[in-house]
């Protein structure tokens, strides 16, 4: 009988955090961690995970890991804001597509993937933005292209014998992030933050603990809630800089006072994107156009559709969020 629970991406802040909830939740379950990196093996294990190190784009590994699975989460993905098409389309969709394929042949009966709201922007301050509204005309990059690719894959696959639910979880903070703070913090050292535009800029993050209750409460919803996406967040904006600056004071750092102005540093930004595509860069230039949009645009989402279809409620507040990072970031200096 099926009952296993696999989590893919499992090395990675989401995936990891995931596996090991499940384990501690799920005692009866078999938990199968799986990541192309071997890293937290001893991690995982020593939390009753059991682990295998793979790469989800080799079909014969995703059918080795679908056997005796009942649930996939899948977390894993190559997310960054700059490189080539291939590498995304392959991280992204070709590896969605045999997971995907794995998963029917063994008649795994839940899929739950882990999207992007990076599909809504545009470069514009955008608020309360909800599942039903129009995508824009070209997305941002090719990480938001291909997880969206990748989105109506799962979606589309969507029957009575394997349900598919979408979660679109936005700025996933925590302890353990590797991806949000860790970089504000790294630009912070190197001197080079400044507070882009007003400073004013409202956001809304998502704890990484809410993106498990979210996931948590996907599994448990009715069979008329899945086939379709949905937003989640900590489901109260707050503004970014005010909440940047109280995580540097919080580790003893000096807050951000000094300014630069949102179309100068856009333009700036541009410049170096365009060197990088030019001279055929393989390494994530320092500034681009989509981080100097996050870093001065709001941007919030809607998320009346998973409380209501999923019975999803947050169950810790962003500042909440921010203090558990700054424990755990402290824990490992």
């Amino acid at each position: 009988m099926n009952n296993g629970i696999l989590i893919t991406g499992a090395a990675g802040f989401l995936g990891g955090r995931t596996a090991k909830f499940f384990a501690q939740n799920y005692p009866s379950r078999k938990i199968l961690a799986t990541s192309r990196r071997d890293s937290r093996r001893l991690e995982l294990e020593a939390q009753h995970c059991e682990f295998k190190a793979g790469d989800l784009l080799d079909i014969s590994f995703c059918e080795e890991i679908c056997k005796n699975i009942e649930i996939i989460i899948h977390c894993a993905a190559l997310s960054a804001p700059f490189g080539s098409y291939n590498s995304f389309y392959k991280s992204n969709f070709i590896a969605t597509d045999n997971l995907i394929k794995a998963a029917k042949k063994f008649k795994v009966q839940k899929f739950i993937f882990i999207s992007t709201p990076s599909i809504y922007f545009n470069y514009r301050d955008r608020f309360n933005v909800s599942e039903a509204d129009e995508l824009p005309t070209k997305l941002v990059n090719h990480y938001a292209k291909t997880k969206l690719l990748a989105e109506n894959l799962v979606l589309n696959a969507q029957n009575s014998e394997l349900q598919t639910i979408s979660l679109r979880p936005r700025a996933i903070i925590g302890a353990e992030d590797t991806v949000i703070f860790p970089r504000v913090l790294e630009a912070h050292k190197q001197g080079k933050l400044k507070i882009v535009g007003t400073g004013k800029n409202m956001t809304d993050f998502t704890c990484v603990r809410n993106v498990i209750e979210a996931i948590d409460c996907a599994i448990k919803a009715p069979v008329s809630a899945y086939g379709r996406a949905y937003n989640i967040t900590d489901g109260a904006p707050i503004n970014f800089w005010k909440a940047l600056n109280y995580t540097l004071s919080s580790l003893n750092l000096s807050p951000i006072i000094d300014r630069v102005p949102k179309t100068l540093a856009f333009f700036v930004a541009s410049l170096i994107e365009m060197k990088a595509t030019l001279l055929k860069s393989k390494k994530e230039p320092a500034l681009t156009k989509y981080g100097v949009s996050l870093l001065a645009n709001n941007f919030t989402l809607d998320i009346s559709l998973a409380k209501s279809k999923l019975n999803y409620q947050p169950v810790i507040s962003s500042y909440e969020g921010i203090n558990e990072f700054i424990v755990w970031y402290k824990s490992q200096q």
